[in-house]
């Protein structure tokens, strides 16, 4: 429950609130909640993308999906959103021996 309080101040009044603890402690529970949320979608969405892209069904090293990651991140922090050819730069040509291509296993077993 917050309690209003007013104060003046040379000359002008000003109100104050005090909030009560028990009130920030619900606020903070309330974004902690929001938080978690907004984590599950993102986590789905971009599971939802590896799959549909065929990224999901690849063994591919957690070290590499991060270096990948983290080069989407790039592009998009750059302002670099679309190659003409549909793939970033830093990962057209890199089946001809690049790093990055020794990652995916064959699944014929």
């Amino acid at each position: 429950m917050a309690i209003c309080m007013s104060r003046k101040v040379a000359g002008y009044i000003f109100m104050t609130t005090k909030t009560a603890l028990t009130d920030i402690d619900a606020q903070i529970e309330k974004l902690r909640t929001k938080r978690k949320t907004l984590i599950a979608k993102s986590a789905d969405r971009f599971a939802r993308a590896a799959a549909k892209s065929g990224l999901a069904e690849m063994e591919i090293a957690d070290e590499e999906v991060d270096r990948m990651f983290e080069e989407i991140a790039l592009r998009f922090h750059n302002g670099e959103k679309t190659q003409s050819a549909g793939a970033p730069a830093s990962l057209r040509g890199q089946g001809s021996g690049g790093s990055g291509a020794e990652t995916e296993v064959p699944h014929d077993s």
